[in-house]
């Protein structure tokens, strides 16, 4: 009953990637893409859609992470604002920041997406990125989940004494890591070579059925005695 109870769940997660959050970025990134210099004059809702600028003052910055480095830094503007910006990682500028500098902020729907000084630019974490590619492996992966779970769920409530094979030994444990590694292979190929998202549902399951099958292609024959037997 549990592992139907997680299936489930992982159903509805499945449901919310594709409809909710998939498409929320994609929406995100579309708009950076499209968004241009904010116009003088501009509305307040003009420029939730277009590229602001302003002067900002670094108050202090800090590195974070043990094994990704990554940066942070505090920043405030001449009235009473504060507020932290991400770095990914060690870029062109964020190395080069120092308490009381005053830097260039670009925002886009009030978040600050990138910092510049003396002609040097870089983006913040809250710049949209084109990975759509491993949110839909991250989709695909619940999806592939929930549907194991359903399966040996199902089994054991109907054969509770006798599940198997659907068990953790010998195939739960080969399908989860299979699941694991195709949606997050797929998913980061996908990534690197640049083809479109919806490329990546589709394919999993045909690696993960590639894996799965290719050890039973390999596998010899079995000989009962009585076709031994014949055989001599």
């Amino acid at each position: 009953m549990v592992l139907i109870l997680m299936s489930s769940a992982l159903a509805v997660l499945c449901y919310l990637a594709f409809t909710a959050w998939l498409p929320s970025n994609r929406e995100q990134l579309q708009g950076y893409r499209a968004a241009g210099p904010c116009p003088a004059p501009a509305t307040a809702q003009v420029q939730e859609d277009c590229l602001s600028t302003g002067q900002v003052t670094v108050v202090k910055t800090e590195e974070t992470g043990t094994r990704t480095h990554s940066y942070k830094a505090t920043l405030k503007n001449e009235g009473s604002w504060r507020g932290i910006v991400l770095f990914k990682d060690q870029g062109p500028l964020s190395e080069r920041l120092e308490p009381g500098d005053q830097v260039t902020a670009t925002l886009w729907r009030r978040h600050i997406v990138g910092l510049s000084k003396d002609g040097v630019q870089q983006n913040t974490t809250d710049v949209p990125r084109d990975e759509l590619q491993m949110k839909a492996a991250l989709g695909t992966l619940a999806a592939l989940l929930a549907a194991q779970m359903l399966v040996f769920g199902a089994v054991r409530l109907v054969r509770p004494r006798s599940a198997e094979p659907f068990t953790w030994d010998p195939y739960g444990a080969r399908i989860l890591v299979t699941i694991f590694g195709a949606c997050f292979g797929v998913g980061f190929l996908a990534l690197m070579v640049g083809v479109p998202w919806w490329f990546v549902p589709p394919a999993v399951p045909v690696v993960c059925a590639a894996v799965m099958l290719y050890p039973m292609r390999r596998r010899p024959a079995v000989l009962w005695p009585e076709d031994r037997h014949k055989a001599a």
